[in-house]
């Protein structure tokens, strides 16, 4: 089993988990270059609110900063905006879909800084 399949391994039982809970989630996805973060609806998947590193107001407050996408003041950044698009579509309180990755670096700063800006794990 490779590095990719055993991460899709455990996202798949996570997000079972959270499929019984019923209730929004946050899910997460990283590569070397940017951070990704959806919150989806808990009935059809259906994605509600995005931040990214590919949006080109990130972009502009990136540009002086080393890495521009794939580092932890990116996914700080990124965590905080998801974090007020949500409260601001009226949603206070998500699941966290760490999609497989560990809970360490640029996947833990993202979620910090999502509870610092109001969101409820």
């Amino acid at each position: 089993m490779n590095k990719k399949k055993s991460r899709l391994r455990r996202a798949a039982q996570t997000r079972k988990k959270i499929e019984k809970l019923n209730i929004c989630r946050l899910s997460v996805f990283r590569s070397n270059l940017h951070i990704y973060a959806n919150v989806f609806s808990p009935s059809k998947d259906r994605i509600i609110v995005s931040a990214s590193t590919l949006e080109p107001e990130i972009r502009v407050q990136l540009a002086d900063k080393i890495g521009r996408g794939g580092n932890k003041t990116a996914a700080a950044i990124i965590g905080k905006r998801v974090a007020e698009k949500a409260i601001a579509a009226g949603i206070d309180s998500v699941a966290f879909d760490r999609s497989g990755f560990s809970y360490h670096g640029r996947i833990k700063e993202l979620a910090e800084s999502a509870r610092q800006a109001g969101l409820k794990f």
